[in-house]
């Protein structure tokens, strides 16, 4: 599956084309000045143009005026890196165009993406790639070492990430190779919501992923995820607005409902497609098979009808786990996935707190040797006692993270367990939070009218 655009989204640009490079040396541009001249060829798809996919904006412009470093590769030495993009270099093709292993003359193997001049992707995306990566650094996000701008060619320089992608250890696996166990999912689901979290939290102003799915999720060793492909990021909403509106891009699945329907994009786009891959580490399906049945084929749609019948949930288990994992964590992993892929976006929880449950069941190791009931074992004790509430065995909002600072209850009775009721608490959340913005709104407005009157009798009175 690649990048879709709702509409015939390639922009119409005017490119200059930038002398060659001697090597590799590190550049300190001011945004966007050196990246505004760069060339990619994109003016052969002139004729793709047409005026609405000029009302796009990356948010560059709003970018805050900083320095950033990135060091630059001439197109020869990439071949070399690479052996001439020979077939025996390539690993894989997204939307961006294909990507190659390759050594730098100092030995560090690398990940060499090439621009497909005729793809789907083009200047726009290469730039806010390379702008993103520069400004944003995370353990969770794949490191940006440079870029090739020769001429019309197009190129970023990655670290390698050896077990390649996590759509790679998910879907159509050779009989020779083992599926990810349970610990190692949610690990990797953990990692992975983090990354976003870094986004949504931490960058200013926040960054909106905009096309998370499994084959954008890198694999480092250790099963160690990274997000990787910032090609169609954006720049969130700032201030008093509550979206961005943009053309609708991403990867059919993976979208959120509201976003594909209006075009307004809110961290809550991202967590509904992370929900999506949630999905995918659960039940090991893709997120759209045209060779299920009918009614499979949607993973989202084939999914919320078992979420309300506790007897069902196995059901949702991947198969290739063999029952190796521990039920109990089953219905807290799809309480969760069942929160992120709600149809309101309102009525899903910010990333924070989708790190501090998922933080807590990768924190559980389970043993399949060990007896019913009892395969969990935490890995780090500290990291219990940290992230539990000594009450009541609640974890709350981790103090490294953002978020709504919302209480999971990942202890409670089994019934709490059920991803139908932990919607229902999230939605009495919602509720209670509703009526304080209305019960201050109400407040304001009656200090307002108040004051307005003590203006008009006090202009009465003197006159």
């Amino acid at each position: 599956m690649g990048c879709f655009p709702c509409f015939d989204s390639r922009e119409e640009e005017k490119l200059n084309p930038q002398n060659d490079r001697d090597g590799p040396k590190e550049v300190h541009p001011a945004i966007p000045s050196n990246f505004s001249r760069l060339s990619s060829g994109a003016d052969r798809l002139k004729t793709r143009s047409n005026v609405g996919s000029r009302k796009e904006s990356s948010g560059l412009k709003d970018m805050p005026d900083v320095q950033i470093a990135a060091q630059t590769f001439t197109f020869r030495e990439l071949a070399a890196a690479t052996n001439n993009f020979r077939q025996e270099s390539f690993l894989g093709e997204g939307g961006f165009g294909r990507v190659y292993k390759g050594q730098l003359p100092s030995g560090q193997v690398v990940a060499v993406k090439q621009l497909d001049r005729n793809g789907l992707q083009g200047n726009r995306e290469f730039l806010v790639e390379v702008l993103m990566l520069s400004l944003l650094h995370h353990s969770n996000l794949v490191n940006l070492i440079g870029y090739c701008a020769d001429g019309d060619q197009r190129l970023l320089v990655y670290e390698f990430m050896p077990l390649g992608s996590l759509e790679d250890h998910l879907h159509d696996l050779p009989p020779d190779k083992e599926p990810l166990d349970w610990n190692t999912r949610m690990k990797i689901a953990a990692g992975a919501a983090r990354g976003l979290e870094y986004l949504h939290d931490k960058a200013n102003p926040p960054v909106i992923y905009r096309d998370f799915k499994s084959s954008n999720i890198l694999l480092d060793e250790g099963f160690v995820p990274k997000v990787s492909d910032f090609g169609l990021a954006k720049l969130g909403p700032t201030g008093d607005k509550s979206h961005v509106s943009t053309r609708v891009m991403g990867t059919y699945g993976y979208c959120a409902p509201e976003y594909a329907m209006t075009g307004q994009l809110t961290v809550k786009s991202d967590v509904y497609s992370f929900g999506v891959v949630f999905l995918e580490l659960i039940t090991g399906r893709k997120a759209i098979d045209s060779t299920l049945p009918h009614g499979e084929q949607n993973l989202v749609t084939w999914a919320r009808p078992l979420f309300n019948d506790r007897r069902k949930f196995a059901r949702l288990a991947d198969p290739r786990l063999q029952g190796q994992y521990p039920m109990r964590g089953l219905y807290q992993a799809l309480a969760v996935a069942s929160m992120c892929i709600q149809e309101q976006a309102a009525a899903r929880p910010l990333i924070g707190d989708v790190v501090t449950a998922l933080s807590y069941l990768a924190n559980q190791a389970y043993d399949p040797s060990a007896a019913p009931g009892l395969g969990y074992r935490f890995t780090n004790d500290k990291d219990e006692k940290r992230n539990k509430d000594e009450r009541g065995g609640r974890i709350t909002r981790n103090e490294e993270g953002g978020g709504s600072g919302r209480k999971w209850d990942l202890e409670g009775s089994e019934k709490e367990d059920s991803p139908r009721e932990t919607a229902r608490m999230l939605n009495r959340d919602l509720d209670r939070e509703r009526a304080v913005a209305e019960a201050k709104m109400w407040g304001e407005n009656w200090r307002e009218k108040r004051r307005q009157n003590a203006q008009g009798s006090f202009d009465g009175n003197n006159g």
